[in-house]
């Protein structure tokens, strides 16, 4: 029985130490309520400050919601540390922090590709080297871009494929933005015979191209020959013409083709297909011959085997 009244001794006076603490704790505890509650209306209203700023001075969707996010998140976490240091938690907002710390470091040697991603996507996202909408070619693909996102990159191929190119890849890979000037130059390659005369192929191909749709007037079409290939005289016909879409340049290069080839025909100029020669020496030749039947001796007659 006295064990009984001694437990219970204990338990009261525990008890009574913690109401004493709580009643002691509850204007902390009102002085923390209302700062959370403070916290979250701050939160919702740096939000949509940040969000109204960034719609005037950013055309990037993507960065701006991330930018927004990280705001919005870093408010709520320093509403709840001066929350935790009301409530003389100071130990418990160290550990978190070390915590944090911990973990950030684990996640960035374990994912450190999409890290690299994320970052390549921010740093694209602040320069803005190409748009929505940009014809590209960057690590070995072409196409127009669809989307901007903050890990991959959306690319249609002139083909009709859909390729989804990690930012890093972009990042590190150098681009060629097709949509950055509104002109771009056609080279067209060809090749004629070796007996051909030079300057009637210049005059030709240049004489092949008048009327040519859409053609730069500031830009002459060009000739230059190149090299004496295996069996043909190379040049290059080079002529510029306003750029805005893929099928502009490949429109106008295989016009280029039709002219050239029509007016070749016409003048019996020769674009000659590869040619290979074959050097056989006599001996071999001799070689390769079969032998001539012998001729019988003057005066002979042929026997009759039968």
């Amino acid at each position: 029985m006295l064990e009984f009244h001694h437990a219970f001794d204990l338990l009261s006076r525990k008890l009574t130490g913690w109401m004493q603490q709580l009643i002691l704790l509850l204007p902390n505890l009102l002085i923390a309520l209302l700062i959370l509650v403070t916290t979250f209306f701050a939160a919702r209203l740096v939000r949509r400050a940040v969000t109204n700023l960034l719609g005037r001075v950013s055309g990037s969707g993507t960065l701006n919601n991330l930018v927004v996010t990280m705001c919005y998140v870093g408010t709520l976490l320093i509403g709840t540390f001066f929350t935790l240091e009301v409530l003389s938690l100071d130990k418990t907002v160290t550990s978190l922090l070390a915590g944090v710390g911990i973990i950030g470091l684990a996640l960035g040697f374990a994912f450190q590709d999409i890290a690299a991603n994320f970052i390549s996507g921010i740093i694209i996202a602040v320069q803005r080297p190409f748009m929505v909408g940009d014809v590209i070619e960057t690590d070995k693909y072409f196409g127009t871009i669809e989307s901007i996102n903050l890990r991959t990159l959306d690319l249609r191929q002139v083909t009709g494929e859909l390729v989804r190119v990690p930012n890093r890849k972009v990042f590190e890979s150098p681009v060629i933005n097709y949509s950055v000037t509104t002109r771009r130059r056609v080279d067209l390659p060809c090749g004629v015979a070796y007996d051909s005369d030079l300057e009637q192929v210049c005059a030709v191909a240049l004489a092949a191209m008048q009327g040519f749709p859409h053609l730069l007037p500031d830009r002459p079409v060009e000739v230059m020959f190149t090299d004496f290939g295996d069996s043909a005289i190379n040049f290059t016909l080079r002529f510029w013409i306003p750029y805005t879409r893929q099928a502009d340049y490949v429109g106008a290069k295989s016009e280029a083709v039709m002219r050239l080839k029509r007016a070749f025909d016409a003048a019996g100029i020769v674009i000659p297909f590869p040619i290979r020669t074959l050097d056989v020496s006599a001996a071999l030749l001799a070689q390769l011959q079969p032998p001539l039947p012998s001729a019988s001796p003057p005066g002979t007659v042929p026997r009759d085997e039968h």
